[in-house]
């Protein structure tokens, strides 16, 4: 039955276009999974190492559940894997989320749980694409939520760069990626594509370049430098807002309403950046951090708002043919509806309300047709080819008579230019 399920797992998240987290409880909030003590940074560990991932999220209401966590190996394309659990689990196939608490000091009620991944009492024992699953009473049925991870067991050098690319179409506002990747003897190469790599643009999977015909193979050596298949459009840096007081207003903020026991932030109306010359400023890449300036600890005592967005488009007039999409971490990157937008008639402008918790946040607008496609920026945002982006990079083998993609390299990079003259 669990072997099954892990199919179903692997089958139902591949539906969401490559979203890092899908959530099938609404009452789930806030779900952030990253490198223990570091909030911005990539869910990804070494093999066999002491890294440690730390997983936190909220449940609202105030009743304690029973939740547990396993995990389910994927191949690189995040296809199911051809192995049993028993096969990359070292311990426990589950092990309950035994850390918890009532928020504190907040006026919307929630239970916070958090966890560490691997847990002594169960870890990875091969390296690969992993979906962490937390579920209820042990019941693999009963799922909260899915979120991506990897596990890196290190057999190549991995060099990287980003230049401005030649096309003159993309000349710009493309990114084009040279990779080079040298991989160890232990990597027994019978053809150019045994290496497969996975390339991720500000840690976004739905975006992410998978790579299977190199530019040049000689030996254990690949390079990747087509830019037909390595550019990536450049955007722009990510608009941010501020919630970490929700006392005093901040820089983004228009209104900031308490009203006893509902909080409502009315973000300054928006429009578009598309004409406007591309101005420099450090971001989080469309991430999210969970901060609070009013109390100790974020995680269970900072409150929850209500948090509405408006943007106007051009004329006031929808978009033809387009939806509009909050973009980034906090609407899972627009791979579900919980970013997207609705027009207003009577103001103009698209519309939307979201439930955020104290943090600072990044995001940008962006179109998608009706008919489905993925998420553009050109009309809502433009894109500029020296616009700050950070880089992953995995690579992928799988060794003759393996029923699993291993991942054998990763690096992660960012795209710093020279700015003179722009």
């Amino acid at each position: 039955m669990r072997y099954t399920f892990s199919l179903l797992v692997c089958f139902v998240t591949s539906l969401f276009a490559n979203a890092q987290t899908v959530v099938y409880n609404p009452a789930i909030k806030s779900v952030k999974l990253f490198k223990a003590g570091d909030q911005t940074s990539f869910p990804a560990i070494v093999l066999n190492s002491g890294d440690l991932l730390q997983l936190e999220f909220d449940e609202l209401g105030t009743s304690v559940k029973n939740y547990y966590c396993g995990f389910v190996l994927c191949n690189a394309d995040w296809s199911p894997s051809g192995l049993t659990s028993f096969d990359y689990t070292r311990g426990f196939q589950s092990i309950r989320i035994s850390t918890y608490r009532n928020s504190s000091l907040a006026t919307m009620k929630y239970v916070h749980y958090s966890a560490t991944v691997p847990d002594r009492n169960s870890a990875p024992s091969r390296s690969g694409n992993y979906l962490l699953k937390v579920f209820l009473n042990n019941d693999t049925t009963q799922l909260a939520f899915v979120k991506r991870f990897v596990v890196v067991n290190t057999m190549t050098q991995i060099a990287a760069q980003v230049q401005q690319p030649f096309n003159a179409t993309l000349y710009r506002t493309g990114q084009k990626l040279q990779l080079g990747i040298q991989a160890d003897r232990q990597i027994n190469v019978l053809s150019p594509s045994d290496i497969k790599v996975a390339v991720l643009q500000n840690e976004n999977w739905q975006t992410a370049l998978f790579l299977d015909k190199p530019t040049i193979y000689r030996g254990n050596y690949f390079e990747y430098s087509d830019e037909s298949i390595t550019c990536f459009v450049g955007l722009k840096e990510f608009r941010w807002l501020d919630l970490r007081s929700l006392r005093l207003r901040s820089d983004r903020m228009e209104r900031l309403d308490n009203m006893g026991d509902t909080v409502r932030v009315i973000v300054k109306p928006e429009t578009s950046r598309n004409e406007q010359t591309y101005v420099y400023f450090r971001d989080l890449n469309g991430g999210f951090t969970i901060e609070s300036y009013e109390n100790i600890n974020p995680y269970w005592q900072g409150d929850y708002a209500y948090t509405h967005f408006k943007y106007f488009p051009p004329g006031n007039k929808p978009l033809a043919g387009n939806d509009v999409y909050i973009f980034g971490e906090m609407t899972n990157y627009g791979a579900d509806t919980t970013g997207l937008m609705h027009f207003n008639e009577e103001s103009g402008a698209y519309e939307k309300t979201l439930l955020l918790k104290q943090g600072y946040y990044n995001y940008l607008y962006g179109t998608r047709p009706f008919r489905g496609g993925p998420l553009d920026f050109s009309q809502t945002e433009g894109n500029f080819w020296a616009t700050e982006n950070n880089y992953t990079v995995f690579v992928y083998y799988r060794p003759f008579g393996s029923r699993a993609d291993e991942c054998v390299g990763y690096t992660s990079f960012n795209s710093v230019f020279q700015r003179q003259g722009l």
